[in-house]
């Protein structure tokens, strides 16, 4: 041991006292506006049908139609990852992860809606739709075969269909209600949000149904859509964006990037209109920035082109579909939309691609982290975050398991939530 340096300093204890007393406004309003991930299950896709439309075995003839299309287009894991340019190695777990997926759970995040893909309809036919939605929403829960999150996306807070979004979304919160209460899973979606004022019209909404009703304030949360140029750059020149978080107080759970409305409403022509245009790309961009550290998530939207006809014709939507999901994911998107049941085999076969095929360096680089080993890559707790946030997304999908990320990473699964929230709970280890 060397010689114990002796410690001087030069400022009196009042100071720090003086510092953390002008700093305790700023404290509390960074943990109220920046409250971290919250650590629960982000759905990797939202699948939308029409009010009228949804049925009872609507889920599982998704997942019907989606084993349909590969056994038709892809019957075995060669052809399947042929088409996609998925690697050797990874054809045969990509391709039997995607079928048990669409055969256990072929649709993550279901929402039932009212807004576009039902259109406008005479009251007493959407209240009646309202309410069957609702029954059949809380029979889904009770028997078993509802998916994750399911919910509804109601008509916009603009003044010519505001009344009957607001009776649609007090329709089926009522009938949720009467049905035995509000499940776990539920997942609201605003469209068409321009600006923050009408995010606040809608809390005001669900603060009314929650006391009518005695539910916990804060109880109900919504995800805003993201479809209009005003809801990015407001005439002011700020981020509407994140005044709309702002305005939502905490309830705010996602943004979901409308492809198709805010490309039109940006003046994109109809054949360019996708996920990866530049305008898209500035808009999540931004919804990014906005919603980081805030506990919103951010989804990507959709592509309109369909994997249906004949197999070349499929095949070639298919890789388009494939191509768009991994250029999201990388980008740290994590959801997007799924318009059609021929897209499901492609949206798990990016997503467990993306997972599977970085397992091992993730697994590597979070393994020595956590025994402060040498290597090429200095890693920094926040890195460690991120390892730990990717290794829970492709565990709680389905592209990984508990079990083989234990292995790799000598972690238990309460090890992974701590270093991806440290705010939440400590970084101790422990063995699995």
């Amino acid at each position: 041991m060397g010689q114990q340096e002796k410690v001087a300093t030069s400022l009196a204890g009042a100071v720090s006292e003086e510092i953390s007393a002008s700093l305790t406004a700023v404290d509390a309003e960074l943990a109220r506006r920046y409250p971290g991930d919250p650590g629960t299950r982000q759905p990797v896709h939202t699948v939308y049908v029409p009010g009228d439309v949804f049925e009872p075995g609507t889920l599982r003839s998704w997942g019907d139609q989606a084993l349909a299309a590969l056994d038709e287009h892809a019957p075995d894991a060669s052809s399947f990852a042929a088409v996609l340019g998925i690697p050797e190695e990874l054809a045969g777990p990509v391709h039997d992860r995607v079928r048990a997926k669409l055969e256990r759970e072929p649709v993550e995040d279901l929402r039932i809606d009212f807004e576009d893909g039902y259109g406008p309809r005479p009251d007493a036919e959407e209240d009646e739709a309202a309410a069957r939605a609702a029954r059949l929403v809380s029979e889904a829960y009770a028997n078993g075969t509802a998916a994750p999150y399911m919910g509804i996306r109601m008509k916009c807070m603009e003044a010519g269909v505001r009344d009957r979004g607001i009776r649609t979304t007090d329709v089926f919160l009522s009938g949720l209600m009467a049905a035995g209460g509000l499940p776990e899973g539920l997942v609201l979606t605003l469209p068409k949000v321009t600006y923050p004022e009408q995010v606040t019209a809608f809390v005001q909404l669900l603060e009314a149904f929650e006391k009518a009703h005695g539910l916990d304030a804060g109880r109900i949360g919504f995800e805003i859509q993201i479809e209009t140029s005003q809801s990015i750059l407001a005439a002011d020149g700020t981020a509407a964006v994140a005044r709309m978080i702002d305005a939502a107080r905490g309830r705010a759970t996602g943004l979901h990037y409308g492809t198709f409305d805010y490309s039109a409403c940006v003046g994109v022509s109809a054949a360019y209109q996708a996920s990866d245009h530049p305008a898209a790309d500035h808009a999540k961009a931004v919804m990014q920035v906005a919603a980081a550290g805030t506990g919103v998530r951010v989804s990507d939207g959709s592509t309109n082109v369909l994997p249906v006809g004949p197999a070349d014709r499929v095949h070639e939507a298919w890789r388009l579909h494939y191509g768009l999901t991994r250029r999201a994911l990388a980008r740290a998107y994590y959801q997007g939309w799924d318009m059609h049941p021929a897209h499901l085999p492609t949206r798990y076969a990016a997503v467990y691609a993306f997972y599977r095929e970085g397992l091992e360096p993730a697994a590597a680089r979070l393994a020595a982290y956590v025994a402060r080993a040498g290597g090429d890559v200095m890693d920094e707790p926040a890195t460690a975050k991120a390892l730990s946030g990717y290794l829970l997304r492709g565990i709680d999908c389905g592209a990984l398991d508990t079990a083989e990320v234990a292995r790799l990473t000598g972690l238990t699964r309460a090890d992974l939530e701590a270093f991806a929230s440290p705010r939440r709970g400590d970084l101790t280890v422990t063995a699995p």
